[in-house]
């Protein structure tokens, strides 16, 4: 099982490195279409539609290493305060009592639009867009997949922790 966690810790730690690099390229194209339309009087919807794509791919993508790194929000207002062992139940609990049953219940809402959106192969969000929202759309369950998975390996160092103490 620990095998398993590092696996998905590695899989995660590649993709949240990589696609750090879209935030980059978003803030150039987001300059670039800034720059066209008010200095050159050029406007492209597909180019401020990238933007989205980018903006999507990166927050969607990289969850599961925001979750990996521990960099998510949380609210903890007593946690921050508890023993090592009182936030390792706490985190254990959250995440088969919430972050999983969310991740399940958004999977299971989305899949439908999911589907029908590749059946059709849906075209742009505006006319004159990028022809490719189901990819776009593609990213909701990517999202829960890469979540849950990182969310399973955490798991399971947490557990295995608990039974060590």
């Amino acid at each position: 099982m620990r095998r398993f966690a590092q696996l998905i810790d590695a899989m995660n730690r590649w993709l949240g490195l990589t696609l750090r690099w879209l935030a980059l390229l978003m803030v150039l194209v987001q300059f670039a279409i800034v720059v066209g339309r008010y200095v050159f009087g050029v406007n492209s919807i597909a180019a401020q539609e990238s933007v989205l794509y980018l903006h999507g791919a990166l927050f969607m993508l990289a969850a599961g290493y925001t979750l990996l790194v521990d960099r998510h929000v949380r609210v903890d207002v007593f946690y921050a305060d508890l023993s090592l062992a009182a936030r390792r139940r706490i985190d254990i609990a959250g995440h088969l009592l919430l972050l999983l049953p969310a991740m399940a219940a958004l999977f299971w809402w989305s899949w439908p639009s999911v589907r029908n959106s590749w059946k059709i192969l849906e075209g742009p969000i505006s006319v004159g867009g990028i022809e490719a929202v189901f990819l776009l759309k593609s990213l909701i369950p990517a999202f829960c997949i890469l979540v849950t998975l990182q969310s399973l390996a955490i798991l399971v160092r947490l557990v295995a922790e608990e039974f060590e103490a």
